[in-house]
């Protein structure tokens, strides 16, 4: 993975003032694919018609739960609450012979992670190279765009001699806590130029929404629109492990019987041997 050097780092600060205080949110959100390889937590999806608007405001609950695996690139496992398997990568395994064949430059292109980005002081990605983005999705385009936030930031700082040009605009910005994780809150506007990567399902609608960014993996771990509090329009993402070994067994739909190297492995000897 491709990581900044902490020796280049100057003396850690914190941002002084507002304009400071909004590039290193922007730099977060387009920094995710370099702070971590896979990640497991609790989702939960509040589309428009969600019939507790209260929920949008607290942390995760109730049956549309979901827990997940994800391990970069493209391996994604996700369960209900219960425990019942509601989707598993399949082809993680697969060849590519024929998607590397094609004179098409998207299909040369590296993982994130094999390509350096610039970095700035505090080791938050200021401009993103072309790489091979993309997150697994799952219901809607919302799921893989909070994992990588960077339709709220763009892939590089806007000229600031034009107003109005940044994907949101940012209210004031706080650190908070999310489920026992530092995390950056503030609330956006979106400008008309904001992309988001799924038009029916973005971060933040015309208006104002609330936004929460985990400091350490740069996931979008809640949203929540404001503009009409009855609609309940968000959602919550609860981190339980960053970095976690997974085995392959985990995203295939028939276990290969692989061993779990992390697990104590005891050996039964017969008393007469």
């Amino acid at each position: 993975m491709s990581a900044w050097d902490s020796r280049n780092r100057r003396e850690p600060r914190t941002p002084a003032g507002p304009a400071e205080q909004a590039s290193a949110f922007r730099n977060l959100c387009r920094s995710s694919p370099w702070k971590w390889q896979s990640l497991r937590f609790e989702y939960l999806d509040r589309p428009a018609t969600a019939a507790d608007p209260a929920a949008s405001a607290g942390p995760a609950t109730g049956p549309d739960l979901v827990r997940a695996w994800l391990r970069r690139p493209g391996a994604l496992r996700l369960e209900t609450a219960d425990g019942l398997v509601l989707h598993s990568t399949t082809g993680i395994n697969d060849s590519r012979d024929g998607f590397y064949v094609q004179s098409t430059r998207t299909s040369w292109l590296l993982p994130p992670q094999l390509v350096t980005p610039v970095y700035d002081d505090g080791g938050l990605v200021r401009r993103r190279p072309a790489a091979a983005y993309g997150e697994p999705g799952f219901g809607n385009g919302r799921f893989a765009a909070a994992l990588d936030p960077v339709e709220l930031a763009g892939n590089a700082p806007v000229p600031l001699e034009f107003p109005n040009s940044n994907a949101v605009e940012l209210g004031p910005i706080a650190e908070v806590d999310h489920e026992g994780r530092p995390a950056l809150e503030t609330t956006v506007i979106p400008n008309p130029g904001y992309r988001p990567s799924d038009p029916g399902a973005p971060l933040c609608r015309p208006g104002r929404s609330l936004l929460r960014i985990d400091a350490g993996t740069g996931v979008c771990v809640a949203s929540r629109w404001l503009e009409d509090a009855s609609a309940g329009y968000g959602h919550w993402l609860r981190i339980l492990a960053v970095d976690e070994y997974m085995l392959d067994d985990l995203f295939l739909a028939e276990s290969m019987n692989l061993t779990d190297v992390r697990r104590h492995i005891s050996w039964d000897v017969s008393p007469g041997v």
